[in-house]
């Protein structure tokens, strides 16, 4: 017998998800598609392969998959340590920095605390906010598609326990500069954990947005959130990791999953980070296309802003959205719609990318 042939009396009472899970958007992932001829530009991945140190790191640990992983992943830790100049102990890793996320959240709020985000920015936020009990908070983009600090700072109350600071933002690309940052934190309660999201970080201008390590020894109240999903291009195994203070990060690491990050993960990201330069060559060549495409996309027409992320974002309303999605669809590139604010179009390889610039030449204003 199936599930769907399950004989139910129509009196019988049947458990209950909570009113916050009933009533939660499911999180939508970039599309995907199979065959040659599709540009997957929907999710941000990374489009080149592996890192060769990574993918031989993988295939050395494959042999031990029978065994748990080190939970506490102490020489993930340890290495990520080394690489940021802090302690072990100031490091907390988790599947993803959208896992790392949810170990926040969970870590901080109480049912009835405020979180307080931008938005647009990632679309986990409010779902990992209401899923905890919290109440999510989110404050308008200014008209330069980046963060309103002065409107944020204005919407904190007594209940707010979590600020999130995406920079670059996602799914705008706009960074926020070192020094608004640095007057939000002077300006914000010292008891307000402000999450400076980095998921992008690597592909930003140096100068662009704020020396997060800095802020962080200044303002104990920082916590630094990032990703090995992008820029090492490590999304399928899933490791992320926060730099906190060592009372908040050990509290991090109690809210995690036990052996959430798997031990492919741990060996994958550890390698990425000893052959560093090479990532750095994929990012570079990266930031050339992307600045190619802008300045294409701008004389063509569009109006945009400067992203910092390994993507561009085109402000549209429902009818143009609508309009560029179902031409992208029909020329088999994928893209990220978000419904009523505009589309974004991850940064792939030079021949993706052309086919993204005809297209919108032949929808330009």
């Amino acid at each position: 017998m199936t599930s769907d042939q399950l004989l139910i009396a129509p009196d019988t009472a049947l458990p209950t998800l909570r009113g916050a899970v009933a009533g939660l958007p499911s999180y939508v992932p970039g599309r995907r598609g199979a065959g040659a001829d599709i540009a997957a530009l929907a999710s941000n991945e990374s489009h080149y392969e592996p890192l060769p140190a990574a993918a031989a790191a993988v295939a050395a640990a494959a042999g031990t998959m029978n065994r748990y992983p080190d939970s506490a992943a102490v020489e993930l830790r340890e290495r990520i340590a080394r690489h940021l100049g802090v302690t072990a102990g100031e490091v907390a890793v988790g599947p993803g920095s959208v896992g790392v996320l949810q170990q926040i959240i969970t870590g901080m709020c109480d049912a009835g605390d405020d979180v307080i985000f931008a938005w647009r920015s990632f679309e986990a936020y409010p779902i990992l906010v209401e899923l905890a009990g919290a109440r999510p908070v989110r404050v308008p983009l200014d008209s330069a598609e980046g963060h309103d600090l002065d409107a944020m700072a204005a919407a904190v109350t007594d209940r707010t326990k979590v600020i999130l600071l995406c920079t670059p933002n996602n799914p705008t690309g706009v960074p926020i500069s070192h020094e608004r940052i640095e007057a939000f934190l002077q300006s914000v309660r010292p008891d307000i954990l402000v999450v400076i999201d980095e998921a992008y970080v690597e592909y930003a201008e140096a100068g662009s947005g704020p020396d997060s390590l800095a802020l962080y020894r200044q303002y104990p109240n920082v916590c630094i959130l990032r990703t090995f999903s992008k820029a090492y291009g490590l999304a399928g195994l899933r490791v992320g990791y926060a730099v906190a203070a060592p009372a908040i990060a050990e509290g991090l690491r109690r809210t995690a999953l036990p052996f959430s990050v798997s031990a492919l993960a741990q060996k994958a990201a550890i390698a990425s980070l000893d052959t560093e330069g090479e990532m750095e060559e994929r990012v570079a060549a990266v930031k050339q296309e992307r600045a190619r495409m802008a300045a294409q996309l701008e004389a063509q027409g569009w109006k945009l802003q400067a992203s910092q992320g390994n993507f561009l974002w085109i402000r549209a309303d429902e009818r143009l959205q609508s309009t560029l999605v179902d031409a992208f669809d029909r020329a088999g590139i994928l893209v990220r719609a978000y419904q009523g604010d505009g589309v974004r179009i991850t940064v792939a390889a030079p021949d993706s990318n052309d086919r993204v610039l005809q297209l919108l030449e032949a929808h330009a204003a």
